[in-house]
């Protein structure tokens, strides 16, 4: 019920703030004359910014099966799933949620993830090189931290962020693309109704410009979920524990198994130098850990 207020109360914001917007920089009048009516191109963006970000979340599941080539643990087959699945609903019993899926997918990097649209039916994967790898206490470390991820509903959290900047991405191309066509055509009033010859390359250009500026705002939460997810796991296995697997994976060499979608949603993620640190859904693994001996995030 929490995430469906937030959800609700989120898309309503938007709405305000981007009506406030075109209020005061008369951006109504511009459009009118382009024949472009401001509250459906408000409803409509936040339709497509929405729908389409949840529509993603939804399929997450499907998609990590099918993606990552994730194995489902029905039955546990060895000692090592049978502890996998132990320490799952060990970790989900604790935190009050719902028994997650479990399965593994073969990569040689250490590396977990969980994905789904809800808390009570979630997915939880780890990597055969996580599982061959790492002390099981370092393991249970990264299964409380990706636990914590399913407990915070930082998937829909996400889902919600992303669908509020696809909102301003959406919205504002079409905006700024209308007026910007009607500045480079000139003429007259009449002359200028609909859209001209430029308008949709522009708009085209804008997406791409924005949607890397949206892609920086999502990474930047995306950072912060990490400390809070690095946080619960210390709290299920204790801070000593969750250091020691966060400085086991600092030893990895090479680049994270995910795929992009599921970057943000995983214990390790390669960060880079420069402008690139904008993009990473992960802080550096020592910041975290600097995070995690002050009790900033606990």
């Amino acid at each position: 019920m929490k995430r469906i207020f937030l959800f609700l109360v989120t898309n309503l914001a938007v709405l305000i703030f981007l009506s406030v917007i075109t209020r005061l920089f008369n951006l109504d009048a511009a459009l009118a004359r382009q024949g472009i009516d401001m509250q459906s191109l408000l409803i409509m963006a936040a339709l497509i910014g929405f729908v389409g970000s949840f529509i993603s979340l939804a399929a997450s599941k499907w998609s990590a099966r099918h993606l990552m080539g994730v194995q489902m643990i029905q039955t546990p087959s060895d000692q090592t799933q049978a502890w996998l699945i132990d320490t799952v609903r060990a970790h989900a019993q604790r935190v009050g949620i719902g028994m997650p899926e479990v399965g593994i997918f073969d990569a040689n990097e250490m590396n977990a993830f969980a994905t789904g649209a809800r808390r009570n039916n979630a997915l939880v994967a780890v990597s055969t090189g996580l599982l061959r790898n790492m002390s099981p206490q370092q393991a249970e470390a990264v299964l409380g931290h990706e636990i914590s991820h399913v407990a915070n509903g930082d998937m829909v959290t996400l889902a919600l962020i992303q669908g509020v900047v696809n909102t301003f991405v959406i919205f504002l191309s079409r905006v700024i693309g209308s007026v910007l066509d009607n500045l480079l055509r000139g003429g007259s009033q009449d002359e200028r109704r609909g859209a001209g010859p430029f308008y949709f390359l522009i708009v085209i250009v804008l997406q791409l410009v924005l949607g890397l500026l949206a892609n920086m705002i999502v990474m930047w939460f995306s950072r912060q979920r990490e400390y809070r997810a690095d946080a619960g796991g210390a709290k299920l296995v204790g801070t000593p524990n969750m250091i020691g697997a966060l400085e086991r994976l600092d030893l990895q060499q090479g680049s994270s198994a995910l795929p992009g979608q599921f970057q943000a949603f995983g214990i390790d993620g390669r960060y880079a130098a420069g402008l690139q640190r904008l993009f990473m859904s992960h802080p550096p693994i020592q910041a975290r850990i600097a995070a995690l001996r002050s009790g900033r995030y606990a």
